[in-house]
């Protein structure tokens, strides 16, 4: 019996052993990844990222969850576009790797940003109540499933 593969990079890896091959990856680029992200795509990325329509529907008051969200680059502008709306919202991230959250508390700790939540969880087993938040943002760029 062959045991099932994944693609990642340029290689397949035995199944199992991928979501960790991630975590190390995003682990070593916590730091930096928001700078790489605008180096590699020349900026493009954050239009992308926002033009679901749905950050620009964030309300005040409204309680939002930006999933796969890391440094929080994106819950940093949901939470600029409802405070020019003269209102906060309750904002939590969610992302599987540690040291992108970090990343993500230091840089709000900067911003003194205390409106957001962060939270180690996994997108594919989501640590929130059903029906719990307003609003969902999510960077799912792959067209195959991934563990975030």
């Amino acid at each position: 019996m062959t045991e099932k593969t994944a693609s990642f990079g340029f290689r397949d890896v035995p199944e199992g052993e991928k979501e960790g091959l991630v975590a190390e990856v995003f682990s070593s680029v916590a730091a930096r990844y928001d700078l790489m992200n605008d180096l590699m795509s020349a900026g493009v990325h954050r239009n992308l990222e926002g033009c679901d329509g749905g950050m620009a529907q964030s309300q005040p008051g409204w309680k939002s969850l930006d999933v796969a969200g890391g440094t929080g680059d994106i819950a940093f502008r949901i939470a600029e576009m409802v405070r020019s709306r003269g209102g906060e919202a309750g904002i939590t991230v969610c992302d599987i790797n540690q040291q992108m959250l970090g990343e993500g508390v230091r840089r709000a700790e900067e911003k003194n940003q205390t409106a957001i939540e962060w939270v180690c969880g996994n997108a594919e087993a989501l640590p929130f109540a059903d029906s719990h938040f307003d609003f969902l943002h999510h960077r799912f760029r792959y067209s195959e499933r991934h563990a975030y």
